[in-house]
């Protein structure tokens, strides 16, 4: 069985801008039917064409899904001004509002709807469906709690600090100075270890956004420093305990890397109200393995179709 894809663009009421996707269809989809259908929510610095996209929103539309995989808002084709904002808050109105896409189409049966996401898409798309009923089912692959990553190593372990400098940055842009654009990531795995790194996460990463590996246009890597606050104090996991009620699948590596996605899935694991959930983790696997290499996709590709099977 293999897909087709639709380009779609949507906003809710109330948005100033569209945000830009992508449908996956199956190649047995049948506008006239009642057809299950997925969010797939892609990594921090990323963009619908990589790994949510082309990995899992492929795959799972080639098990029978309609999956809906866009950009950000403020990121890839989406709008939203100024460019390069990851605003957590925002990203899980984005899951909310491709919600509001699917239920508006006929084929869609608005009972049956999932979420997946990966890396930081894998901590919104949770956060999403605590407070989303709509969403019936949600696994996350590799994912991080974005919050808990900005107020450690994204911020040096000083999150006052870095709240300092936005401050200070933020109030020279209300001043007219241009916005502070940081790559989050070295520009190449060489330059990298030239500079004294040496974490898998942040090495892999490179590997991945910056070489044919998964270069994309639209993944820029990038954020605007001024904006970068509410990052520091949101936490993905909060309200766990009594909210996360949905079926739960949380699928990690055994490597642990800086980006913290294998502790991060250890804790929401345990955390979560859910009486359905499940804990995969993928023998011999790194962070960013679980984006594209076969074998360890193959294994969360499986338990994905298996979860969604059961509750969708």
């Amino acid at each position: 069985m293999t897909e087709g894809t639709e380009r779609v663009s949507f906003r809710s009421r109330g948005m100033a801008w569209d945000l830009a996707g992508v449908l996956h269809l199956p190649v047995d989809f049948d506008e006239n039917g009642s057809c299950p259908a997925i969010v797939s929510v892609h990594p921090i610095g990323s963009c619908k064409e990589q790994t949510a996209g082309n990995v899992y929103a492929k795959a799972l539309a080639e098990a029978g899904y309609v999956v809906l995989v866009f950009d950000a808002g403020y990121q890839g084709e989406s709008g939203g001004q100024p460019r390069l904002i990851e605003d957590p808050a925002q990203r899980v109105e984005d899951v909310r509002v491709a919600v509001d896409h699917l239920v508006t189409r006929p084929y869609v049966d608005a009972d049956r709807i999932g979420g997946i996401g990966v890396c930081g898409g894998g901590g919104y798309v949770i956060n999403a469906t605590m407070t989303d009923r709509r969403i019936k089912a949600v696994t996350s692959i590799t994912g991080v709690n974005f919050g808990r990553l900005s107020r450690e190593s994204f911020s040096g372990y000083d999150p006052i600090g870095a709240l300092e400098q936005t401050a200070e940055q933020r109030t020279a842009e209300a001043r007219g100075a241009d916005p502070r654009t940081d790559d989050l990531l070295p520009a190449s795995v060489e330059a990298g270890r030239e500079a004294g790194l040496s974490d898998i996460d942040v090495l892999e990463a490179t590997d991945y956004y910056k070489t044919g590996l998964g270069q994309s246009a639209g993944g820029a890597t990038s954020a605007v420093l001024s904006r970068r606050a509410a990052a520091i104090g949101w936490d993905a996991f909060f309200g766990a305990e009594q909210l996360l009620t949905r079926p739960l699948l949380v699928v990690i590596g055994d490597k642990p890397g800086g980006f913290g996605a294998y502790r991060d899935g250890q804790e929401i694991y345990g955390r979560a109200a859910s009486k359905d959930k499940r804990l995969l983790v993928v023998e011999d696997t790194s962070h960013y393995d679980l984006y594209d290499r076969p074998e360890p996709t193959r294994q969360a590709i499986e338990a994905a179709t298996e979860f969604f099977g059961a509750h969708l």
